[in-house]
Formats: C-alpha cells, structure tokens, sequence
C-alpha cells in the first residue's frame, strides 16, 4: 500500500485554533483503494475523534468501510459500517453477495452495542444491515468491546477486498464512479461531524479537509451538484435546504430484522 499525499503543502502544516488539540491524517491507495484515509483528533478537555473511511477503486462495488467515533470523558457516540455502494434494499443481488454472509457478525454487535437512536430516513439509505449506530457512556469494557467491533469489521472487508475481481464492463464501472460521487456527496454536504471540524480548525479549512481530505473525490469523480442528487433540499432560491431531513421520519430503532431484512416501512 503506497502513501498518498493530498494537499501536503496545505494540510502538512494544519493546525488547531486553540493551538493544543492535536490533529493527525494519514492517507493511502493501493491496486483496489482509491483512497484509505484517516483523520484523528485528540482535545485538551478529553474530546477524542477518529474519523476512518476506505474507497474502492471505480473498478470494483466494494461498499465503503466507514468508522466514525466520538469520545468525551462522559460519551461515546459511533458509526461503524461497510456502507453499501448500491442500494441494499432494492438491488437484492448486491445484498447478498456482500452482507449475507456478515449478518451474523452485525447481529452480535447489535445485541452488544444498542441501537442509538433516530437516524434519518434520508442517512438510512447510505448504510448496511450490519451497521452498528450507538451512543454509550464512557467505560474501559465498552471501548474494549468497540475495539474488537472495529477490528473484525475491517477484517472482513478486507477479507472481501481481496476476493474482489475487477470490473470489465465499462458501463458498470462508470454506474459505480456515480455511485460513489453521490455518496461523497451527501457525506460532503451533511455529515454531522462537520461541526467538531469548524471548532478545531475554522471554518475555511474545515470546508477545504471534508472536501480535499475526508471525501476527497467529490469534486473529481462527477459533475453531479448535491441538488441533483437530492432535488427534494433544494430551496427556493436554489440554495441547500440546512434541515438534516425533508422526509421528516426518523427511525429510533433498529430498522432491519434478524435476517437483514429492512422493516423501516412498517415501523412506526
């Protein structure tokens, strides 16, 4: 695996407003990554961050490894995920060929660490049956326990990433560059993690690292505005709608049942 340098000069140097919270990036491709990347950020009041993602190569459907953990001395609030690349509750065939066999593993972690509360029906479209959305209080056992989650969660995609074959067909390959263009840029436009970076780093360079570093892509891969992917934000004016949803449900529960099956429609 090669390291990647994006934007050294401008992100080399990169530090905190307050001059005391410490922020570290690494990022690196390989043959079947286009971009494995992670951002962590250590406060002086206890606030620690890992914001940790692996990108496919547009060759291959491979779903998007996401781990995304916020700690304070009191609270623990975490997403871990093999985010689908494809729509997993329409496009069956996708679903089985990389979540049947992980089905499994996302109910022990579900039972071990609960669900977390409402998630919008807009965010629900960007992740699996398998994710693992909790919030816990601060404890040795249950970082422990968030250590192993993490740990057999990117074994597994890794273990999927190397029996992973090319695509050849063309037209495949460009569905998934779009496919992966959309999800950079929901995550670009509406990832709630934005608000730690706009404290640690302003708002300016904030903007830049979500754009240059944490969904790097976005401005590359497609043309495609956030607008027209999700026409439904789109204001009057033509600007963003800032709510987090426009459907306006939310799920305070687990949306998927024991065989992975999505049951969000008949919840209430």
């Amino acid at each position: 695996m090669n390291n990647l340098q994006i934007d050294d000069e401008k992100f080399g140097r990169f530090s905190s407003k307050d001059g005391k919270t410490e922020v570290y990036m690494l990022s690196f491709e390989s043959p079947k990554i286009r971009l494995l990347r992670s951002l962590s950020i250590e406060g002086s009041d206890g606030m620690q961050v890992l914001d940790f993602a692996i990108f496919p190569r547009a060759e291959f459907d491979l779903p998007i490894f996401c781990a995304n953990f916020f700690t304070t001395a009191v609270m623990n609030i975490v997403v871990l995920d093999l985010n689908p690349l494809h729509d997993v509750t329409n496009q069956q065939d996708y679903k089985k060929k990389y979540y049947k066999h992980l089905i499994p593993l996302g109910l022990k972690y579900a039972e071990l660490l609960p669900w977390g509360g409402k998630i919008t029906t807009e965010s629900m479209k960007f992740f699996s049956p398998i994710v693992i959305w909790t919030k816990f209080p601060s404890s040795y056992e249950k970082h422990h326990l968030l250590y192993s989650a993490f740990k057999e969660y990117l074994k597994s995609w890794l273990e999927l990433m190397d029996q992973a074959s090319g695509e050849t067909d063309v037209s495949q390959v460009m569905v998934n560059i779009e496919a992966q263009h959309r999800y950079l840029t929901w995550r670009a436009e509406k990832d709630p993690g934005h608000q730690v970076l706009r404290r640690v780093a302003g708002e300016t360079l904030a903007k830049e690292l979500v754009r240059s570093f944490l969904f790097n892509g976005v401005d590359e891969l497609g043309n495609k505005t956030f607008i027209d992917y999700f026409p439904e934000y789109e204001c009057d004016d033509g600007t963003i709608n800032q709510k987090r949803s426009m459907i306006g449900k939310s799920f305070e529960s687990r949306p998927w049942n024991t065989r992975g099956e999505f049951i969000g429609n008949i919840l209430r």
